[in-house]
């Protein structure tokens, strides 16, 4: 499938149904920057629930995890992690360093990681996602849609919710250092909204997979090529304002089937009962060496592409003849040494992340294993679904209003390609360069601090006191999505107008305000064209 050159990419669903309300370029493949730790995230969450690490099992940072380019925890070459603390990095700060180690971590390398990532994209629905690492960066391949962003942020939600009031914290301890969340702006001004992920590279531009709640509807969007933070959230306010119009109030949840991925667990059962046959008698090594047909290498199966976190054949051998050992050395089942301490994850103070189940205290103690890239031997207790990450921070309940848009200065945490060399993706692969359809502010030179600080943003009318009208309507729903659609067909004609819905005895007025008279004329003329009424007025 040829890349479509576009600039920007909408989409809105309704979260309990996945029924799109919205769309725009919604199946162009675009860069995703940062929204790509979403996936890196679930895989994260997966591996968990099957046992395979822990909370607080410690990975080893590689010298590449610890180069990568800012947004960075900080860590260090050689340095071992909790994987509590790496997800809270990813998800808050969207640190690289962090999604980086998890994927090593979890995967063996990136690329076996980011084979497995396009495996689950695949289980999941994502028709037009590719991912080579996972952070982000802008790389060669990389690429997906907001389409099926919005996928995966609405199966975060329903596949893993103990976990997902992580992407409504504002901040985190991540171990090494607090972080702050590179959403906060959103979190806080949007009623309703408890999370999900930013995005931001140079090449695509400020991205956001966004969810919010108000009564008994839940919406998913997600914006991509947004011109600066406050473009894109004010976009995104619009699209989910709009969604919360449109999506039925008695709609009948429909929750996404488990994605039929990853299914190992029958397997390795299977083989590790076979594995633990004994003979009733001990027969000599000599005696049975004649007995036992000896495989060549052809007769090998061929080994996975990824093996990272499955228990194989030779791992199951290799403890089922330590276990004989142990047998064979007391004449009693294996056992450890009593008294050894366990390792397990602490919960205080630990409320965005639930800790696996601890271990029954009958259980010998000191095999808790503390490097992520082997499970451990006995299948370690999955946490209880019904276990909660924890409570959300407080979240200001006002409605977004946004009276214009500022300069469009990198505040995000994962402007992470400022200080990376971007590579030009493939027609066959990735998105085309972005255009400037819809610049609505002067890029600034780029600042790389972590989060913008707090500001009021006023709006300068002198010389703007001229407005358009696309006309009245029954209701204000209906006034927000004529905003909305005429808003992402002509940014660049609207430039920094702000839309509004007035209320009047007759209906419900949509309007653009904050426009000098010739720029008025030729947002109304373009919008004409596309057969919207439309007038000039004085405001």
């Amino acid at each position: 499938m040829a890349v479509a050159a576009a600039p920007f990419a909408a989409f809105v669903m309704d979260a309990r149904t996945g029924k799109e309300i919205y769309s725009q370029n919604a199946d162009t493949r675009l860069h995703p920057a940062s929204l790509t730790k979403m996936m890196t995230l679930y895989l994260a969450f997966n591996a968990i629930e099957r046992g395979q690490v822990r909370l607080d099992s410690k990975f080893l940072v590689s010298s590449h995890a610890a180069s990568q380019p800012p947004s960075r925890l900080g860590l260090k070459a050689g340095q071992r992690i909790e994987l509590r603390y790496l997800i809270r990095a990813a998800a808050v700060k969207s640190a690289n360093d962090a999604a980086t180690t998890i994927g090593e971590g979890l995967g063996g390398s990136e690329q076996q990681f980011a084979a497995q990532m396009n495996a689950m994209a695949k289980a999941l629905g994502m028709r037009n996602t590719h991912f080579v690492n996972a952070n982000g960066l802008t790389t060669e391949g990389h690429y997906s849609t907001a389409r099926d962003l919005s996928t995966l942020g609405r199966r975060l939600f329903y596949d893993f919710p103990q976990y997902y009031s992580i992407f409504s914290r504002r901040s985190a301890d991540a171990g090494i250092a607090k972080v702050s969340s590179t959403n906060k702006r959103f979190l806080d001004s949007y009623e309703g909204a408890d999370g999900i992920k930013t995005g931001y590279t140079r090449a695509a531009g400020f991205n956001l997979t966004a969810s919010a709640k108000r009564g008994s509807k839940r919406i998913i969007a997600t914006v991509m090529g947004g011109n600066s933070t406050a473009h894109r959230n004010q976009v995104m306010a619009q699209l989910l304002d709009a969604g919360f119009g449109s999506a039925s109030s008695t709609a009948r949840e429909a929750r996404p089937a488990p994605p039929e991925m990853l299914m190992v667990k029958k397997e390795v059962t299977r083989r590790v009962q076979v594995a633990r046959v004994e003979p009733a008698a001990p027969v000599p090594a000599a005696a049975n060496s004649a007995a036992v047909p000896q495989l060549s290498s052809s007769d090998r199966p061929a080994a996975r592409a990824s093996t990272a976190g499955i228990v194989t054949p030779a791992a199951i051998a290799a403890a089922v003849s330590r276990a004989r050992e142990a047998s064979a050395s007391d004449g009693s089942r294996p056992h450890r040494k009593p008294g050894a301490p366990v390792a397990t994850a602490s919960t205080k103070g630990d409320q965005d992340m639930v800790a696996t189940s601890p271990r029954p205290s009958s259980r010998p103690e000191g095999d808790a294993p503390t490097d992520a890239a082997l499970p451990a031997q006995r299948p370690v207790p999955a946490p209880r679904r019904d276990e909660r990450a924890g409570l959300d921070a407080p979240k200001a309940a006002s409605l977004f209003v946004l009276s214009a848009v500022a300069p469009a200065a990198v505040t995000e945490d994962d402007a992470a390609d400022v200080a990376a060399p971007t590579m030009a993706l493939t027609a066959s692969a990735a998105p085309a360069p972005r255009g400037d359809a819809i610049i609505l502010a002067s890029l600034d030179p780029v600042d790389t601090t972590d989060d913008e600080p707090a500001q009021v943003i006023s709006r300068d009318t002198s010389g703007k006191g001229f407005g358009v009208t696309l006309g009245l309507f029954r209701s204000q729903a209906e006034a927000q999505q004529l905003l909305v659609r005429a808003a992402l067909q002509e940014s660049h004609a609207l430039g920094n107008a702000s839309s509004e819905v007035t209320t009047t005895k007759r209906g419900y007025e949509a309007n653009f305000v904050g426009m000098s008279r010739d720029m008025a004329e030729l947002a109304c003329g373009r919008l004409m064209a596309r057969q919207q009424s439309c007038n000039v007025i004085p405001r």
